[in-house]
């Protein structure tokens, strides 16, 4: 998160949506705080823009889509000129709610899926294009640190910054990207197994979650060895199959958890684990909390 001395220099010059921007070559990066409770308040950029919670919560409302809770550790993909209606149910003086907005010109954006279609084509020989927009997804771990170190360059007075920032935001735009693709196949991979290699894999470790999959079997359902396997899978899903297959685990072991009858050494077998040691090690790096903790919020 920025440091508390940072907001501490600043002057408030407006109760609701106070702004700091700071401009580089290639983004601006703006800096909002709201300290009132507030409806409706209107925000749109002129670029594209990556939108992300650090403290409080927003109800966005935007054009197409129904509304949503905006919540610190999320980020929002938006074109640009999208308006933006924005409630602050929460914000108050002593306990402001602060959003970041990085504004990436579109010719970085365009030079960034250059690269990717040169570098990293994807296997199905489809282009690499512009995520949908709208796109709402929590943060990983890379691009919360991403967005962390970003925070820092933008404010650092140095004078090679300008050259750390166009590097960061290429690494940035790549993991949306990578993000973006993988919540494509996710949400049709039932429906369009039998056209993408990719999406009938992920079918294929869902159906088999519980079970003990390795990167042999999964490759040769993709009809391809597995050092390319492994290589186009990460290209296109941003992670490794094993933690894909983590992530699926761990989806399944966080709703048994939620039923109180459930003991952790049955779940974990049943979401194919196979020691408690390395469930709860897994589990502890996802959900930042032992199964133990998230179980009981939950009784």
């Amino acid at each position: 998160m920025l440091s508390k001395r940072f907001f501490e220099e600043r002057s408030l010059q407006d109760m609701v949506e106070n702004q700091t921007t700071y401009t580089m070559n290639s983004a601006a990066m703006h800096v909002f705080e709201t300290h009132k409770r507030a409806e409706q308040v209107l925000l749109k950029f002129d670029q594209p823009v990556l939108a992300s919670m650090l403290e409080g919560k927003k109800i966005m409302h935007l054009r197409d889509s129904q509304s949503f809770d905006f919540l610190p550790g999320e980020s929002l993909v938006l074109p640009a000129e999208e308006i933006m209606r924005i409630d602050f149910p929460e914000a108050k003086e002593k306990n402001p709610t602060r959003c970041l907005a990085m504004a990436i010109s579109e010719d970085k954006i365009k030079q960034t899926l250059h690269l990717m279609n040169e570098k990293l084509p994807k296997f199905d020989e489809r282009d690499w294009s512009l995520m949908d927009y709208n796109f709402h997804f929590s943060n990983d771990r890379e691009i919360f640190q991403i967005i962390q170190r970003l925070l820092y360059l933008f404010t650092e007075n140095h004078p090679s910054k300008d050259l750390f920032v166009d590097n960061m935001l290429q690494e940035l735009v790549i993991r949306v990207l990578q993000t973006n693709s993988k919540k494509a196949y996710l949400e049709n991979s039932a429906q369009f197994q039998q056209s993408s290699r990719l999406r009938y894999v992920i079918e294929f470790i869902r159906k088999n979650i519980h079970q003990n999959i390795c990167i042999e079997e999964l490759s040769k359902q993709a009809y391809m060895s597995e050092s390319n396997f492994y290589r186009v899978f990460k290209n296109e899903m941003g992670i490794s199959p094993v933690e894909f297959i983590n992530e699926e685990r761990i989806k399944l072991a966080t709703e048994l958890l939620k039923e109180s009858d459930r003991k952790i050494k049955d779940v974990f077998m049943e979401c194919g684990f196979e020691s408690r040691s390395y469930f709860n090690r897994v589990f502890k790096k996802i959900k930042k909390m032992s199964p133990g903790k998230f179980q009981a919020q939950y009784q």
